[in-house]
């Protein structure tokens, strides 16, 4: 069963407890897509969200914001602004680790792109300390269970699709701290195998440790699709699977999300109206999860969903 064949068999069974889209306060003009997943800090929530108007591509923002009503999140005013896109967060040890994508430009032109990495203890205060490998995004960092940290690596181009017939994988490798997280050790992260059939992309958008000493993962899986007005579409799907650090094999790669399953709304752009790019996922009191996700590179929303990873622990 192909990808697309997937998607119809997961929209024809699904079971979507709540639905929202997120309202954002103080950015007058501009969309927030693309979100962190919501965090704690000093008792407050916070999730930092890409800031762009929806004429402009690749001139985006991150700001931080704090949660002030049901799914409605306000701008921290005078918080750092960060030329990134795409933020997410990871949590080692007593540090907020900030990463996105830096897209550079060269004579006025668009020329390629970094992952950049901030960290530090203060949110108000986070240190650029480490740059990614050229043109890579999805990079991600999970905390261990022996205090070491995961690192994902999301290689994508012809030299991927050529020997391996998608257009991206998706690599692991441990590092002892923060310290060694260099564009070299990234870029020569092993690969983990059969993630992508011929022609999908994805990667990881938030990993957890689990109880079982296995990892969860939440990502993003995609593939173009024609439709039957001839128009070429990206469809972006939110996916989870697991994945044993020590025997490196994944287990379990299933759709959790599509763009049906959020309140219709808008896209950027025609290509873009069946997209869904992971956040991550909140646990809930009632044993469900909240998976947040950006939608049509426009909005961000939120569905309740049954608990991605039930088989394999709990988060820890």
């Amino acid at each position: 069963m192909n990808l697309h064949q997937q998607k119809q068999e997961f929209e024809a069974t699904k079971t979507i407890y709540e639905s929202a889209t997120l309202e954002f306060k103080n950015v007058d003009g501009f969309d927030v897509y693309n979100i962190s997943i919501p965090f704690e800090r000093d008792g407050k929530h916070y999730l930092f969200g890409r800031v762009e108007r929806r004429e402009e591509w690749a001139r985006s923002w991150v700001r931080l914001f704090e949660e002030t009503g049901q799914d409605e999140w306000t701008l921290v005013e005078n918080s750092m602004i960060y030329t990134l896109e795409d933020p997410y967060i990871s949590e080692i040890g007593d540090e907020l680790v900030l990463g996105g994508t830096h897209v550079q430009y060269e004579s006025g032109k668009y020329s390629t792109y970094f992952g950049y990495f901030y960290r530090g203890t203060d949110l108000h205060n986070l240190y650029y300390f480490t740059t990614g490998p050229n043109k890579m995004k999805d990079i991600r960092l999970v905390a261990l269970a022996d205090d070491r940290i995961g690192v994902f690596s999301r290689p994508r181009g012809n030299e991927v699709k050529g020997q391996y017939g998608s257009e991206s994988m998706i690599g692991f490798t441990v590092i002892d701290k923060l310290e060694d997280l260099t564009a070299d050790v990234i870029e020569n992260a092993p690969y983990i195998h059969g993630i992508f059939g011929t022609g999908e992309w994805g990667g990881v958008n938030q990993a957890y440790l689990l109880s079982s000493g296995n990892i969860g993962i939440i990502g993003h899986i995609c593939y173009s699709h024609k439709e039957e007005n001839g128009q070429e579409i990206k469809v972006y799907l939110n996916m989870a699977f697991i994945f044993d650090p020590v025997t490196r094999e994944s287990h379990n790669l299933h759709l959790i999300g599509s763009r049906s399953c959020y309140p219709p709304g808008p896209a950027k752009a025609p290509y873009l109206t069946d997209c869904v790019f992971s956040s991550g996922i909140v646990m809930r009191e009632d044993g469900k999860a909240d998976l947040y996700s950006g939608v049509g590179d426009c909005q961000a929303g939120r569905i309740t969903i049954d608990y991605p990873f039930a088989p394999y622990g709990s988060i820890v």
